[in-house]
Protein backbone atom coordinates (compact mmCIF):
# COMPACT_ATOMS: atom_id res chain seq x y z
CA UNK A 1 0.00 0.00 0.00
CA UNK A 2 1.23 3.49 -0.80
CA UNK A 3 1.32 6.37 1.67
CA UNK A 4 1.88 9.95 0.52
CA UNK A 5 3.66 12.32 2.89
CA UNK A 6 3.18 16.02 2.21
CA UNK A 7 5.99 17.63 4.16
CA UNK A 8 6.78 21.21 5.16
CA UNK A 9 10.44 22.21 5.69
CA UNK A 10 12.16 24.74 7.89
CA UNK A 11 13.34 27.87 6.04
CA UNK A 12 17.04 27.42 6.85
CA UNK A 13 18.40 26.68 3.34
CA UNK A 14 21.96 26.13 4.58
CA UNK A 15 20.89 23.47 7.08
CA UNK A 16 18.76 21.76 4.42
CA UNK A 17 21.71 21.74 1.99
CA UNK A 18 24.01 20.37 4.70
CA UNK A 19 21.75 17.39 5.52
CA UNK A 20 20.49 16.74 1.94
CA UNK A 21 23.23 14.21 0.97
CA UNK A 22 22.39 11.81 3.84
CA UNK A 23 18.65 12.39 3.28
CA UNK A 24 19.03 11.37 -0.38
CA UNK A 25 21.18 8.40 0.59
CA UNK A 26 18.39 7.31 2.97
CA UNK A 27 15.77 7.67 0.21
CA UNK A 28 18.00 5.68 -2.17
CA UNK A 29 18.20 2.85 0.36
CA UNK A 30 14.39 2.87 0.69
CA UNK A 31 14.05 2.73 -3.11
CA UNK A 32 16.47 -0.20 -3.32
CA UNK A 33 14.37 -2.08 -0.72
CA UNK A 34 11.11 -1.34 -2.56
CA UNK A 35 9.86 1.03 0.17
CA UNK A 36 9.93 4.25 -1.89
CA UNK A 37 7.62 4.90 -4.84
CA UNK A 38 8.47 8.57 -5.50
CA UNK A 39 10.08 11.55 -3.81
CA UNK A 40 11.02 15.12 -4.55
CA UNK A 41 10.97 18.69 -3.25
CA UNK A 42 8.40 21.29 -4.19
CA UNK A 43 9.81 23.88 -6.59
CA UNK A 44 9.30 26.70 -4.07
CA UNK A 45 11.58 24.91 -1.52
CA UNK A 46 8.78 24.85 1.05
CA UNK A 47 8.85 21.07 1.46
CA UNK A 48 8.46 17.81 -0.40
CA UNK A 49 6.25 14.93 -1.42
CA UNK A 50 7.40 11.43 -0.54
CA UNK A 51 5.38 8.35 -1.47
CA UNK A 52 6.26 5.29 0.61
CA UNK A 53 5.40 1.65 -0.06
CA UNK A 54 4.45 0.08 3.27
CA UNK A 55 2.24 -2.65 4.67
CA UNK A 56 0.59 -0.34 7.21
CA UNK A 57 0.46 3.30 8.24
CA UNK A 58 2.75 2.60 11.21
CA UNK A 59 5.41 1.25 8.87
CA UNK A 60 5.18 4.34 6.63
CA UNK A 61 5.34 6.56 9.72
CA UNK A 62 8.50 4.74 10.86
CA UNK A 63 10.10 5.29 7.43
CA UNK A 64 9.33 9.00 7.65
CA UNK A 65 10.58 9.22 11.25
CA UNK A 66 13.83 7.49 10.26
CA UNK A 67 14.64 10.08 7.60
CA UNK A 68 17.72 12.19 8.43
CA UNK A 69 15.73 15.31 7.47
CA UNK A 70 13.25 14.44 10.20
CA UNK A 71 15.94 13.54 12.73
CA UNK A 72 17.73 16.87 12.13
CA UNK A 73 14.61 19.03 12.37
CA UNK A 74 14.15 19.79 8.65
CA UNK A 75 10.61 18.38 8.63
CA UNK A 76 8.48 20.75 10.71
CA UNK A 77 5.05 19.50 9.70
CA UNK A 78 3.70 16.67 7.60
CA UNK A 79 0.54 14.94 6.59
CA UNK A 80 0.69 11.18 5.90
CA UNK A 81 -2.19 9.71 3.94
CA UNK A 82 -2.93 6.37 2.24
CA UNK A 83 -2.70 6.87 -1.52
CA UNK A 84 -4.10 4.87 -4.40
CA UNK A 85 -2.02 5.21 -7.56
CA UNK A 86 -4.60 4.82 -10.32
CA UNK A 87 -2.40 5.97 -13.20
CA UNK A 88 1.27 6.65 -13.74
CA UNK A 89 3.07 7.75 -16.88
CA UNK A 90 6.30 5.79 -16.65
CA UNK A 91 7.82 7.95 -19.38
CA UNK A 92 7.64 10.88 -16.94
CA UNK A 93 8.92 8.83 -13.99
CA UNK A 94 11.86 6.88 -15.45
CA UNK A 95 13.73 6.54 -12.13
Amino acid sequence: MKFAAIIEYIQDKAKIADIRPVHRQYLTSLKERGQLAAAGPFTDDSGALIVYEAGAREEAEALLQGDPFNKHGIFIKYQLRPWNAVMCNKDLFPG
